[in-house]
């Protein structure tokens, strides 16, 4: 019955017309929206039309949410799932977004046991009961190879088969047990590199836990995925294989399209 509803619900939300002002947004904001062919464009439009519809939005610490950071966040969140489940957000519910990085309550543990609530500055977060905040500078204003949309929805499709810890719902036994293996070798080595000081291609946060280091890897395949292919060519071929799209392939074939030579 509920899912008969939902059917009937977004089949009318897709039947309004994807506006003009949305299009431009997509196309001057969201880089890799232009790298796709027009049917995983359209694609794109459609997730995006049901994922703005369907959540409440809210900004936070004086932010007017406007239609075009709505706009901006959903393309991000939903090129996740572009070869995905489109249901693979069902489960979220609110989205907040501030102006800025932002402060919220951490608990920390003391050497001698005790609790301590601290005030721990953010970016963003992602909860369990279905609310991911953003802070909306840090998705505007894109730095190489760093993106918070992506690092938190790669948190939310992390959750989706239980605990955060680094490894999404696979298809099968035998890919689990490949991504399991495979990324268990990488982020040590990627730790170990980190804790040694050496330089690394990944953000040194990765090295935090293994739900980190999916976000991380995540941020950077789809915000510099031929850097990524080149500079670690295993955890892109894993990511790859999870999100089934080739994001380094599809900039090389727009660069070669580019290119009047």
């Amino acid at each position: 019955m509920f899912g008969l509803l939902r059917k009937l619900r977004r089949r009318k939300i897709l039947a309004e017309p994807f506006p003009d002002r949305w299009l431009r947004t997509l196309e001057r904001d969201v880089p890799p929206y232009r790298t796709l062919p027009p049917d995983r464009r359209a694609r794109l439009r459609d997730l995006v039309q049901v994922f703005i519809a369907e959540k409440h939005w809210e900004g936070c610490g004086g932010l007017d949410l406007s239609d075009g950071e709505r706009l901006t966040i959903a393309a991000y969140a939903c090129l996740l799932i572009l070869e995905l489940d489109p249901d693979s957000y069902d489960h979220v519910i609110t989205i907040l977004v501030y102006p800025g990085e932002y402060r919220a309550p951490h608990k920390t543990v003391t050497e001698e046991g005790f609790e301590r609530d601290e005030m721990q500055t953010r970016l963003g977060e992602t909860w369990s009961q279905g609310v991911v905040i953003i802070a909306w500078d840090d998705a505007a204003f894109l730095h190489r190879g760093r993106n918070v949309v992506v690092h938190e929805f790669a948190h939310q499709l992390d959750m989706l088969n239980g605990p955060v810890d680094g490894t999404p719902p696979l298809r099968d036994v035998q890919s689990m047990e490949q991504w399991r293996r495979v990324m268990k070798a990488e982020y040590e080595r990627f730790q170990l590199h980190v804790e040694s000081g050496l330089p690394t291609f990944l953000d040194p946060y990765g090295a935090t836990n293994p739900a980190e280091f999916f976000a991380v890897a995540s941020e950077v395949f789809f915000q510099n995925p031929k850097g990524m292919r080149s500079n670690e060519p295993t955890v892109y071929r894993m990511l790859r294989s999870y999100y089934r799209q080739d994001p380094a392939g599809r900039a090389e074939r727009k660069d070669e399209s580019a290119d009047p030579g």
